[in-house]
């Protein structure tokens, strides 16, 4: 089995109205895991102008980058695929969930605006666990250890 270097990516915890923007970030949408959305880093841009990019691209949505407060790691013993997830508050700035839309890198298969208690259901698999505290938390500064990748 081949070990990588560790993947460094930013996500953005997105509240309007009290609801937090998720997006499901598997072609075919195969696994039904809703996650902040965001992604991998450029080298050469900052972790916010990166975060700002991913959100754009993922939802159409433009954002303010604020302060971090979770970091989450997973990986896949199998393959060696390890990734480092920086988490920020953000801000909606403008712009739409419109319906139609469509990520130009045909990752994100669906996107939407979840309540605490839907989260808190059961109803709805999202990663990391920790990810309603971290969203609705006043804390910052909270380490979701590494954990196994979900297949």
């Amino acid at each position: 089995m081949a070990r990588f270097k560790p993947r460094l990516a930013a996500r953005a915890l997105i509240l309007h109205q009290d609801r937090l923007l998720l997006v499901n970030a598997y072609p075919g949408a195969r696994l039904g895991l809703w996650c902040a959305p965001g992604g991998g880093c450029d080298a050469g841009q900052s972790l916010p102008e990166n975060l700002a990019r991913e959100v754009h691209e993922e939802t159409g949505l433009a954002i303010a980058v604020g302060p971090p407060v979770l970091v989450n790691e997973f990986h896949d013993p199998d393959s060696g695929f390890h990734q480092v997830d920086l988490f920020f508050r953000c801000t909606l700035l403008h712009g739409t969930l419109t319906p139609g839309w469509v990520d130009p890198e045909g990752v994100v298969t669906d996107r939407r605006f979840f309540s605490r208690e839907e989260l808190a259901s059961g109803a709805h698999r999202f990663k990391p666990d920790s990810l309603p505290a971290a969203a609705w938390g006043k804390a910052a500064g909270l380490y979701d250890p590494l954990e196994v990748i979900l297949k």
